[in-house]
């Protein structure tokens, strides 16, 4: 049976720790999609890696490898949970997968301070990291993030197997569905 794995981002301290919002593997578009692939006969679960305001690679690690990542997993990251997921597919190089969506996916690229994100993104992009998947979608507005505008070009530049699927007016995709998403994964 084909399984789906989602990864979020990193969210504000403020907004993780807001009681009137839901968990941040439940924000914007991740209940939706969850949904939307258990009802196309693929089950899906998010991760919820402890304190993700301040992600740490390792408590990511320890969470994401809860679940059986196989040819038949599909992967979806959203900004910090892409970056997660690029640098995992790098480093763990015997491991293959089905397709997988990075939706604004971000790395850090400027190495701000204020994200703390310690050594999250303290790695080399495998160029070949695509081969090992049934391929790789990036969905990326043009309004979104400079930095996150950075991290395309980025994985553009060392990983050009990559399809890049762009946007105008999408911002960092925090709207109720994503339907670009599921297209890409039934």
């Amino acid at each position: 049976m084909k399984n789906a794995i989602l990864v979020p981002g990193r969210p504000d301290k403020d907004q993780y720790y807001d009681p009137n919002l839901p968990s941040n593997s439940q924000n914007y578009w991740f209940a939706w999609l969850q949904r939307q692939l258990i009802l196309n006969d693929i089950l899906a679960a998010s991760i919820e890696p402890p304190m993700p305001f301040r992600p740490r690679y390792n408590e990511w690690v320890k969470e994401f490898e809860r679940f059986d990542v196989n040819p038949d997993t599909v992967l979806v990251g959203h900004s910090c949970g892409g970056g997660f997921l690029i640098r995992y597919l790098s480093e763990h190089k015997d491991l293959k997968c089905g397709k997988v969506v990075l939706v604004a996916p971000w790395t850090n690229p400027d190495n701000d301070p204020e994200s703390d994100t310690a050594d999250f993104f303290d790695f080399e992009l495998d160029p070949e990291f695509p081969s090992r998947t049934d391929g790789v979608t990036v969905l990326v507005s043009s309004d979104d993030y400079p930095s996150v505008i950075e991290t395309v070009e980025i994985i553009e530049r060392d990983a050009p197997s990559v399809e890049v699927v762009r946007f105008d007016g999408r911002g960092h995709f925090k709207n109720g569905t994503l339907p670009e998403a599921l297209g890409v994964l039934v």
